[in-house]
């Protein structure tokens, strides 16, 4: 009876691996199978992904389309474009960073923007302007917990949007400053008689050319600048900035951040000066047309905006000065004192509410008022359509006044908003004629059509 257990217990046991031994071997049968799918599919996959590298710094692709359509009246002629809207314009960027230790890192970042037709460069008589890609951002950086950050390459400097301080969803489509994105590259039409600005060297003026001679925001520094800038850590809600670079341009800037008795706030204020002629953003005429060296201007500016969190009722303000130092030392202007500076402040309001369940709703009204002095670059030929009767003359003083209003709608669930906004522009523009010489010439002004902008379109992030 106990030899027959035995036997019954050894059968049992080369049974179980007998049918281990098969399992495995159809296991391995079916691994195979369908392993080689598996595998071809994961091949693919490697192929058409972004790799890194090395597998110590992160790569994050990110960016954004931000395409509408521009519809204008210059008061002969309206017409409708699509564009890309450069308040926020279509981009790509790649960026990254490395945990060196528990307070330090090292990162990057490189963004390159892509424009159709740019909302501020197409004009009457060109729907394509501007196409192509540009160079937003190039630069490396450290960065410490305890010391702050310092960056090093093409980027903003201190003051750059610093008179943009804006979060509410009108920031990607309808800005406080840099109003030249806004259909402003439309050629002056004589409101005498409706002839184009047109003709020899600059004499082909658009309403951007009145604000500080291309375009450029007093107060407001730039981002295509290649400077070495530092960042202080944030100590309640409080973060400063300084940089440096360009032969010779450098600024400083202080921001702020928070909330306070239920109201949203967010600020800055900042400081520049450059030497550089050719710097974008603080153009100068300076003492020497011919010499770069000898030039100075100085740029001053900030923003704020305020929001009501539970109402979502809220008010962003802007200003900026800029001061070109040498122009009275500018043989341009002997025994003559143009003004030298050029000024401008804005005004938005509105509500910014979540009515529904897509997202935010945004609805707003706004001002932006600008006045320039004199710009010894700009000249208007005689003969041409804003001087068709003058003998040549400078461009001597320049005003620009600007209303609008506008909706917003986000869609949370597609990172997207939809806008539609409308802005009218009115502008002043003084020329001094320059037959019997500078301290001689009559100043004279020309009366312009005003140029009615809409712009309806769509921002989606990636």
């Amino acid at each position: 009876m106990v030899i027959g257990t035995k036997w019954r217990g050894l059968a049992a046991l080369a049974a179980a691996l007998a049918l281990s031994t098969s399992s495995s071997a159809m296991a391995a049968d079916l691994g195979g199978d369908c392993c080689a799918d598996l595998e071809e599919r994961i091949a693919e996959l490697e192929a058409t992904t972004a790799r890194k590298g090395n597998r110590k710094v992160s790569l994050e692709i990110g960016g954004q389309v931000n395409e509408a359509l521009m519809f204008w009246d210059d008061g002969v002629e309206s017409n409708m474009y699509q564009v890309t809207n450069d308040d926020a314009r279509t981009r790509f960027r790649f960026k990254g960073k490395a945990k060196i230790n528990a307070d330090w890192e090292a990162g990057y970042a490189i963004e390159v923007g892509i424009r159709t037709a740019r909302s501020n460069r197409v004009n009457q008589n060109n729907d394509d302007a501007g196409e192509g890609p540009d160079l937003r951002d190039s630069y490396w950086f450290l960065k410490s917990k305890t010391y702050g950050g310092v960056s090093m390459g093409m980027q903003g400097t201190a003051t750059d949007q610093i008179t943009e301080t804006n979060f509410s969803q009108t920031k990607d489509f309808s800005k406080l400053s840099d109003m030249e994105d806004h259909g402003l590259s439309m050629l002056l039409r004589n409101a005498d008689t409706g002839a184009l600005a047109s003709g020899a060297g600059s004499s082909s003026l658009a309403f951007r050319n009145l604000l500080g001679g291309d375009g450029d925001q007093p107060g407001d520094g730039d981002r295509r600048s290649n400077v070495v800038k530092y960042e202080t850590p944030e100590f309640a809600g409080f973060a400063a900035q300084v940089a440096w670079g360009e032969d010779d341009v450098w600024d400083v800037a202080l921001r702020y951040a928070g909330e306070m008795h239920g109201v949203k706030i967010a600020a800055g204020i900042g400081y520049g000066e450059s030497t550089d002629g050719s710097y974008v953003g603080i153009d100068c005429v300076g003492g020497l047309a011919a010499a770069g060296s000898d030039k100075k201007c100085n740029n001053f500016g900030g923003s704020i905006m305020a929001m009501h969190v539970d109402t979502g009722l809220y008010v962003g303000f802007g200003a900026g000065v800029k001061t070109d130092d040498l122009m009275d030392d500018n043989p341009t202007f002997a025994g003559v004192s143009p003004d030298d500076d050029q000024e401008f402040w804005s005004l938005q309001a509105g509500l910014e509410r979540k009515f529904i369940a897509l997202g935010k709703t945004t609805i707003y009204g706004e001002y932006y008022n600008y006045e320039g002095g004199s710009s010894g670059t700009q000249s208007v030929a005689a003969g041409t359509g804003l001087n068709p009767g003058g003998p040549a003359a400078q461009v001597w003083s320049t005003g620009l006044e600007s209303y609008g209003f506008g909706i917003a709608q986000g869609i949370d669930a597609a990172a997207m908003v939809l806008y539609l906004s409308y802005r009218h522009t009115e502008a002043d523009l003084d020329l001094r004629d320059l037959n019997a010489g500078v301290a001689d010439g009559a100043i004279r002004s020309v009366d312009l059509e005003d140029l009615d902008v809409i712009m309806t379109g769509g921002i989606i992030r990636f």
